[in-house]
C-alpha cells in the first residue's frame, strides 16, 4: 500500500514541464530581488521605495548628463541673444537720448555686470568640485562610500550623474554640466547672484520700453495699420522678448539665490538641509537640541564662504572677480577665522 501511495505521488512530478533555463533565471532572480527588500530589520520604507524606483533614478541621472552640454550651449545663447539686443538695439538709443550722467551709469554697471558673470559662470562650469583621495591616508572619515568603496570625509556625498564623491556636495546643476562642491561653490553663488541683478536690471530699465513696444505691437492690426517699418518692428519685439526673458529669470533665479543665501547664513549645503532636518525631528523625540557644527555664525559664515580674511577682501574677492581657493581642503574642517584656538569639527 505504501509503494503503491509512493508512485501515486512521484507520477505527477515525473511527467511535470520543466521551464526553460531562461525563464527559471528570471524567475530566481525577481525572488532574490523581491527577498533583498526586507532582508534585514533596518529596511523601511525609504529603503524599498528607492529600490523601486532605481530604474527611474538610472534613467534620469543619465539623462541629465547627456543633456549637460545642451543646457550649457542654452545659457551661452540665451544671455548672447541679451547682449545682441542691449548693444545693437538698447545703446545707440541710450547715447542718442540719455544725459552724459545715465549713459556713464549704463555703461559702468553694464559691463561690470557682465563681467561678474561671464568669469563666475566660467569658473564654476570648469573648476572641478573636488574629490577625495583615492589612495589611502590619515584624513579622518566618517564613513565609507557604498560605491566608489573609499573612506568619505565630512560633508562629502556620492553624486550619481558624476559618479564620484564630491566634497562638500551641494548638488549637481545641469545648467552647468557639473557638481556644486567646495572649489566651485562660490563660483557657483557668485553666478547666480549677479546674473540675478544683471535680470533685473535689465527689467526694471527696459520697463518703459516694454510698455511701448507692447502698445506698438497691439497697433499693428489697426486700420489703416501704423507706418512702422520692419527695422522698428525687430526692435519693438526684441524689447518684448528681452523684457519677458529677463524678467522671468530674475524671479526664477531670484528664488533660488535667496535659497543658497539663506544656507550659506546657517553654514549648510543643500543635501545638508535635509539630513540636519532629519536629525533635528530624530532628537526631538528624545528631548534633545541638534546643533549644527559647521556653523559659526552668519557673518562668519560667509566670511568663510567667500574666502574673506581682510576688510579689502570684500571688494577684491567678492565686488572683483577673483580666482583665490576656498577656506580649507574640504577633507578637514577647521575654523582659526577671528579666533586665537583652531575648532575641529
Amino acid at each position: 500500500m505504501r509503494l503503491f501511495l509512493r508512485c501515486f505521488r512521484l507520477c505527477p512530478r515525473r511527467g511535470r514541464l520543466r521551464l526553460p533555463t531562461g525563464l527559471r533565471d528570471l524567475w530566481s532572480y525577481s525572488r532574490l530581488v523581491l527577498r533583498s527588500l526586507y532582508f534585514n530589520t533596518l529596511t523601511n520604507t525609504d529603503v524599498v521605495m528607492d529600490s523601486l524606483f532605481e530604474p527611474v533614478f538610472w534613467i534620469v541621472d543619465h539623462l541629465t548628463r547627456w543633456f549637460g552640454m545642451v543646457f550649457v550651449c542654452l545659457v551661452v545663447v540665451l544671455t548672447s541673444s541679451i547682449l545682441i539686443i542691449a548693444y545693437f538695439c538698447l545703446l545707440p538709443m541710450v547715447l542718442d537720448t540719455y544725459p552724459i550722467a545715465w549713459i556713464v551709469w549704463h555703461i559702468c554697471y553694464g559691463h561690470w555686470n557682465l563681467v561678474m558673470i561671464v568669469f563666475h559662470y566660467y569658473k564654476a562650469t570648469k573648476t572641478s568640485p573636488g574629490h577625495p583621495p583615492q589612495v589611502k591616508s590619515d584624513i579622518p572619515a566618517v564613513s565609507v562610500c557604498k560605491k566608489c568603496i573609499i573612506p568619505k570625509p565630512a560633508r562629502t556625498h556620492h553624486c550619481s550623474i558624476c559618479n564620484r564623491c564630491i566634497l562638500k556636495m551641494d548638488h549637481h546643476c545641469p545648467w552647468l554640466n557639473n557638481c556644486v562642491g567646495h572649489f566651485n561653490h562660490r563660483y557657483f553663488f557668485s553666478f547666480c547672484l549677479f546674473m540675478t541683478l544683471g535680470c533685473m536690471y535689465c527689467s526694471i530699465s527696459g520697463r518703459h520700453l516694454f510698455l511701448d513696444a507692447y502698445r506698438a505691437i497691439q497697433s499693428y492690426h489697426k486700420t489703416p495699420p501704423p507706418p512702422f517699418t520692419f527695422k522698428d518692428r525687430m526692435f519693438h519685439k526684441s524689447v518684448i522678448y528681452m523684457w519677458v526673458l529677463t524678467s522671468t529669470v530674475a524671479l526664477a533665479l531670484g528664488g533660488l539665490t535667496l535659497w543658497h543665501a539663506i544656507l550659506i547664513s546657517r553654514g549648510e549645503t543643500s543635501i545638508e538641509r535635509h539630513i540636519n532636518n532629519k536629525e533635528i525631528r530624530r532628537l526631538h523625540k528624545n528631548g534633545k537640541a541638534f546643533k549644527n557644527p559647521f556653523n559659526y555664525g552668519r557673518l562668519t559664515n560667509w566670511k568663510v564662504f567667500f574666502g574673506v580674511e581682510k576688510r579689502s577682501h570684500w571688494l577684491t574677492r567678492v565686488l572683483l572677480p577673483s580666482s583665490h581657493p576656498p577656506y580649507g581642503d574640504g577633507l578637514t574642517w577647521e575654523l582659526s577665522l577671528h579666533r586665537k584656538d583652531p575648532i575641529e569639527v
